[in-house]
């Protein structure tokens, strides 16, 4: 079932997404080579723990971290591995989904570890690029299809990379994943017509050879890429408004002032990131 969101509802998504977002703003601080990935994993607990919000991740269908943390040719749903050590240009995938006083958000971002080499740079830009092609789309009488339809034209079309078909974006709140599901692909004009009040996730992943996908990982979690190549995601938490797309899980409300909810977002932001800041220089520095 589709449920269509009231305006305090997407107030309280707004704040859980400032949470998340605050949670990235921390993590840009803390990557570097020589790290093991579990260390984002402890930064993102006590994070958490200090803005009053839950990892929501922990226990959804048996899996036991607030974080997937993806590296490289891993797709995503990478556990947090004490063994894995960052090094210098590895591209890295930080997923999570916070829940604050019963508001869910969910994001991913993409980092590199160091300095980014052309091609890592070039998938990086390209792929976040996608991401603001589909939320674009997210407009009141679109569909869904047009969403994927703008991903995948400009992913594989134009740029020759492989646009990931086995995972999706998803509707979400009052719980983690909810209908609909929302392709990367697809045909414009076709699927679900959007409506005011949608609460979705548009998250495209996107890989520089094949778009096919490698789950036979013994985990049961952990996707990589069927050739080997590398792998970037990003994805926002979005509400279709009569004012057209609006991101709650933005890390930058300069750059995203035209996507924006409201200003209180700014404000919000600001708290949780500082939250963050203090954590890092805790534990961290």
């Amino acid at each position: 079932m589709i449920s269509l969101k009231s305006p305090r509802e997407i107030r309280a998504m707004e704040k859980s997404g400032a949470v998340l977002a605050g949670m990235h703003l921390g993590m840009r601080q803390i990557i570097k080579p020589g790290i093991s990935s579990w260390v984002l994993e402890e930064f993102a607990r006590k994070y958490f723990k200090q803005a009053g919000a839950i990892a929501a991740q922990i226990g959804f269908e048996g899996y036991k971290y607030a974080t997937c943390v993806s590296v490289n040719d891993e797709i995503c749903h990478g556990f947090p591995r004490k063994k894995l050590l960052l090094k210098e240009g590895d591209l890295v995938k930080v997923d999570t989904v916070v829940n604050l006083d019963g508001a869910y958000s969910d994001s991913c971002w993409s980092y590199v570890v160091g300095q980014a080499s052309p091609e890592v740079a070039q998938l990086m830009e390209v792929t976040k690029k996608a991401l603001y092609l589909g939320i674009d789309q997210c407009q009141v009488g679109n569909r869904l299809g047009d969403i994927g339809a703008a991903i995948q034209h400009y992913t594989e079309d134009e740029h020759g990379y492989g646009d990931v078909r086995e995972f999706v974006g998803h509707g979400i709140g009052p719980t983690m994943h909810e209908d609909p599901m929302v392709p990367h692909y697809g045909e414009a004009g076709r699927g679900l017509r959007l409506r005011k009040g949608m609460t979705i996730t548009v998250e495209p992943m996107i890989n520089t050879g094949t778009w096919k996908a490698d789950t036979s990982d013994p985990s049961g979690w952990l996707a990589k890429t069927a050739d080997g190549g590398l792998s970037c995601q990003y994805e926002h938490t979005l509400v279709i408004t009569d004012d057209g797309p609006k991101i709650l899980t933005s890390q930058d409300p300069e750059a995203d002032r035209d996507y924006l909810y409201d200003d209180e977002y700014a404000d919000f932001l600001a708290h949780y990131g500082a939250i963050a800041t203090a954590v890092v220089k805790k534990h961290f520095a």
